[in-house]
């Protein structure tokens, strides 16, 4: 009994010794530290408040041959790295799995094996923050340099025309002044961006005014029915920078589309539609794919925008390209689980995922970052439809989808004839409507142009929303003539839209150099490579010969709808014929009207020659442009780029 007792107070001491000599060997560099601490710092160039004796970026006397042995031995002993693939893989719902090339700087610190791998990724993080930089910078720097095109393009005449009066019934939102908006109230503090507490812009009294909404509401708010957004509107330019700059709150997929597209929630409460990169700015599409099956690009998304406001349509919401996190805004962030499970890391170490869809869902068509970081283009959210109700039209050059049938307008060269007679193409401006997005999809080559939106609350007299703009500037190389059949076919036009093409055919304007500067605000410069810009140029020249042959066909004013304010009057071919005091649907020319009107007759006859002489003649001119119009045939004769 007492030598058991003698046993266990052995047994006691030899634990006790081992801890002290446990304790004592973690105190050693601390007390060596103190110890060279005064020697070391008497030259006040340190922190008061320090008493190391070597800068944060040392280590310190006596431990690199330590963790050296420490890791040899480890190695020889056969023990598991600290992050091991499995764990990696391991996506849990705690914030510290973001194991990500990134964040295994965080947890590196706590073995000391791991500290060649901080280092690297410090070195990754700081590389990539500084690409960002660079291309802000590139973004922000260049525009002011090269304004001048740009700029002298929105000081034009036909940039300036203004919008008849709006009322109650031509805006989409009637914005009551007596209600009053507490964005305290919604429980977030940090309405406008954060970090900007003393600029909340709260009047003394605690009420807000319609200036300090959210941006993404005052673009709700200034749509009409003639437009989305108005010319030179701040709020655009300010939307633009919260959807590349503002906190994402939450993810989720978007239902239904043929592939994968997310909805990102900001800080603000705003929503923007996110569509990833698939393709890089060289790729073209396969000669083999079909235009239903063809990648869906988000530099075509952004491309689209800016293509649209450079047109003067107005009618592409705003659209910013963003280098996302996929880690830290997609999938710490989501709370939808079909999303959250397809996340994986690639045998390259890259964080991909796929989600689900109907086409390129799948682990071969997977999204990767590098390692979790990827490009991708956001448009802002219209207003909800609960709000503001949008209908769906099928469009009446819609392709068939299919593989080997044909639709109607592609064997019947009378098509459009008939459209003219159903409702609503005939009456109004929809044709017109048609037309401008016609042209404006032959710009970007866009052949998935099957139904389009327009707001309810305007009925039939509103512009056409051009949505879905992710198929378009894919092949550079080859120009689908079949986008302008329906011009081709219906031969009508809008003669705003008509000055405008051929202002920007002019060298002095010249629509790829304005796409180019324009492009440069965007923070993924470059949008477009060269080739897609030079084709723009081509296409429109292209756009104008189509115009130039139904002019010479069906003469100017059967064509050319006019739709500026004042008409000028300086030659009959820019005067609108009217039958018996009414303006003619669409202003075509019945021949039964113009029997039944000699004077009419002869002045469509003058028209006729004057036309014919117009041939031999260099240009005809044209008050609103400032420029010469070019007469029939003659766009072929503009300048090649």
């Amino acid at each position: 009994m007492i030598l058991f007792r003698k046993f266990r107070l052995l047994i006691l001491m030899v634990f006790l010794v081992a801890c002290t000599m446990h304790i004592m060997i973690d105190l050693l560099p601390r007390l060596e530290r103190r110890a060279a601490g005064p020697g070391s710092g008497g030259g006040g160039g340190g922190d008061a408040g320090c008493s190391c004796a070597h800068s944060p970026s040392e280590e310190p006397r006596g431990r690199p041959k330590q963790r050296s042995r420490a890791a040899a031995s480890a190695v020889q002993a056969g023990w598991p790295g600290k992050h091991t693939l499995r764990i990696l893989q391991d996506f849990s719902n705690e914030p510290s799995s973001n194991l990500t090339s990134q964040s295994l700087e965080k947890l590196a610190g706590a073995g000391d094996r791991a500290e060649p791998v901080k280092r690297a990724d410090e070195t990754l993080e700081e590389k990539q923050k500084s690409l960002i930089k660079e291309r802000g910078s590139r973004g922000k720097e260049k525009p002011e340099q090269r304004a001048s095109r740009l700029a002298a393009l929105y000081e034009h005449p036909l940039y300036k025309s203004d919008l008849p009066p709006l009322t109650d019934d031509d805006t989409l939102f009637n914005v009551n002044t007596d209600i009053r908006f507490y964005p305290k109230a919604t429980g977030n503090q940090e309405w406008h961006n954060e970090g900007n507490e003393e600029e909340e812009g709260y009047s003394p009294t605690g009420e807000v005014t319609a200036e300090s909404y959210p941006n993404w509401l005052r673009f709700h708010i200034g749509i009409n029915r003639y437009e989305l957004y108005s010319r030179h509107n701040p709020v655009v330019e300010a939307l633009l920078k919260d959807l590349q700059s503002q906190r994402i709150t939450s993810v989720a997929m978007k239902s239904g589309g043929t592939q994968l597209k997310l909805i990102m929630t900001f800080q603000n409460y705003g929503q923007a539609l996110f569509k990833p990169m698939k393709q890089t700015r060289e790729q073209e599409t396969p000669p083999d794919f079909f235009y239903f099956s063809d990648f869906e690009r988000h530099n075509a998304e952004i491309a689209a925008f800016h293509l649209d406001r450079i047109l003067d349509f107005r009618r592409v919401p705003p659209v910013a390209g963003r280098l996302v996190n996929m880690t830290r805004e997609i999938r710490d962030v989501t709370r939808d689980k079909k999303l959250w499970r397809t996340f994986f890391i690639s045998p390259a170490n890259n964080i991909c995922f796929y989600g689900e869809c109907s086409y390129y869902c799948s682990t071969e068509h997977a999204l990767c970052g590098k390692p979790d970081q990827i490009e991708g283009s956001l448009a802002a959210f219209l207003p909800d439809l609960a709000l503001a109700k949008r209908k769906t039209w099928r469009n009446p050059w819609r392709r068939s989808y299919h593989k080997r049938k044909k639709a109607e307008w592609e064997v019947d060269p009378d098509y459009c004839d008939e459209v003219k007679q159903t409702p609503p193409y005939d009456r109004g401006t929809r044709l017109l409507d048609i037309m401008d997005m016609t042209i404006f999809d032959f710009l970007m080559g866009n052949m998935d142009r099957h139904h389009y939106e327009t707001f309810e609350k305007f009925g039939n007299e509103t512009f056409i929303i051009h949505l879905d703009n992710g198929r378009g500037f894919g092949k550079h190389s080859h120009d689908e003539m079949s986008i302008l059949v329906p011009l081709s076919q219906c031969c009508r036009v809008r003669r705003s839209t008509y000055l405008r093409l051929q202002l920007l055919a002019k060298e002095e304007y010249q629509l790829s150099s304005l796409m180019e500067e324009s492009l440069l605000r965007d923070r993924l410069v470059p949008i477009l490579i060269k080739p897609h810009l030079q084709a723009l140029d081509r296409r429109l020249r292209l756009a104008l010969n189509v115009l130039a042959e139904c002019i010479e066909k069906e003469g100017y004013t059967a064509v050319v709808e006019h739709d500026l304010d004042p008409q000028p009057a300086a030659s009959p071919l820019h005067q609108a014929p009217r039958a018996s005091g009414v303006r003619a649907s669409f202003g075509v020319i019945h021949k039964g009207t113009l029997g039944r009107n000699l004077q009419e007759e002869r002045r469509m006859t003058l028209i006729g020659v004057f036309v014919q002489a117009a041939r031999a003649l260099p240009a005809i001119s044209d008050p609103m442009l400032n420029a010469p119009v070019l007469p029939a045939r003659a766009a072929s004769a503009l300048p090649q780029t």
